[in-house]
């Protein structure tokens, strides 16, 4: 049984997808052992506590530094003793100590085909502002180790989704996640909890075999 330990910031939909997959059976051999957050008014909690899911916050802006946060934020991660950490719109920079000692255990999902509109200033609606002004035709949403870059760490899986006339960034976002964050980001979760995923020289592997049956 993997314990996954949830990070969120804001509404929780991706919270959400993952607490339904799991309920549904979509992600297998998978307990959810806890939802941090960083915002004591973050919906995402609400729908940890529906689930039956301790969840609690942790916010920078009740610490003196940034070290003291970092500190006590690595301590209450610790205290949930997670196999797998996932950023389910998680908007704080993660502590480099808790990046090094949770090395490829770490997965994030971005709204967009990283490495286009990724990194630095590229997080919610922006992303989608940035693909409409440049004019794309396809954007879509990655779910990726973290790395100590931002938005650089090994990729695991894709899902492109297409632009229509008339979108809004808003419109656009609510697609992307309905199409294409809603479903990577458990496959990913199950692909991981099933042993399949494997980081070689930087980049993802994923055995289509191993953790199968016979009759799979």
């Amino acid at each position: 049984m993997l314990n996954v330990l949830a990070l969120v910031s804001g509404g929780g939909t991706n919270l959400q997808a993952i607490l339904d997959a799991v309920a549904q059976g979509r992600i297998k051999n998978v307990r959810i052992a806890g939802v941090i957050s960083n915002n004591p008014k973050a919906y995402a909690l609400e729908r940890a506590k529906a689930a039956g899911v301790p969840g609690e916050c942790i916010s920078p802006k009740n610490f003196a530094t940034r070290d003291e946060f970092n500190e006590k934020f690595l301590e209450a991660v610790l205290s949930y003793k997670p196999d797998l950490i996932v950023l389910a719109g998680f908007l704080v920079v993660i502590p480099p100590a808790m990046i090094s000692k949770y090395r490829n255990r770490i997965i994030n999902i971005h709204p967009s085909l990283i490495p286009s509109f990724c990194g630095t200033g590229y997080y919610g609606l922006k992303v989608h502002e940035a693909a409409l002004e440049r004019g794309v035709k396809v954007v879509g949403a990655t779910v990726h180790f973290v790395d100590e870059g931002t938005d650089t760490g090994p990729i695991i899986l894709q899902k492109a989704v297409e632009v229509q006339l008339g979108d809004t960034p808003e419109i656009l976002q609510k697609r992307v996640m309905e199409q294409a964050e809603w479903k990577i980001l458990p496959q990913a979760i199950d692909l991981i909890a099933q042993g399949r995923v494997q980081v070689i020289n930087g980049k993802t592997v994923i055995d289509e075999s191993a953790g199968k049956t016979d009759d799979e």
